[in-house]
């Protein structure tokens, strides 16, 4: 069962100001792979991470052709904190949609960190909604996985 934790959600929110911004991998239709830094991933609830999509590039196509994602966060200096996820990392896998207006938009958008929010101060991005389907450690060891 995906049951994300106020753990999780803390690292996830202090990553950018670590230094550590999540790495978000899309793939297009055909396969070909897309890796992309991301400030703003958050818990969004416990089933569910989110970011917001600014940059209007690749990552974006990719998602629109193809859902699956990977989201990827390694924090060494944090490890004392998650000593249960080997290599002080988490791989979250799910599906993403794209969220263009509303209020689950409006709820991407508070989940933003500041920090991000100022690289849009028009707010002309999108959100994106992860359902989350995996959670495993640097070593594929499954932490959590959806029923």
């Amino acid at each position: 069962m995906i049951e994300m934790t106020q753990l999780m959600a803390d690292l996830l929110d202090k990553a950018l100001a670590d230094g550590t911004a999540c790495l978000v991998g899309t793939a297009s239709k055909d396969g070909k792979p897309q890796i992309s830094p991301r400030g703003s991933v958050a818990v969004l609830n416990p089933k569910q991470l989110c970011f917001w999509e600014r940059s209007w590039r690749t990552s974006l196509t990719q998602l629109k052709d193809n859902p699956h994602v990977v989201i990827y966060y390694r924090n060494p200096a944090r490890a004392a904190e998650m000593p249960a996820f080997k290599g002080a990392t988490l791989r979250f896998h799910g599906k993403a949609r794209i969220v263009e207006s509303g209020p689950e938009r409006d709820a991407v958008w508070a989940k933003t960190i500041p920090a991000e929010q100022g690289k849009d101060p028009e707010k002309k991005g999108v959100g994106i909604v992860v359902d989350v389907e995996l959670i495993e450690d640097l070593l594929g060891t499954v932490v959590m996985k959806r029923d």
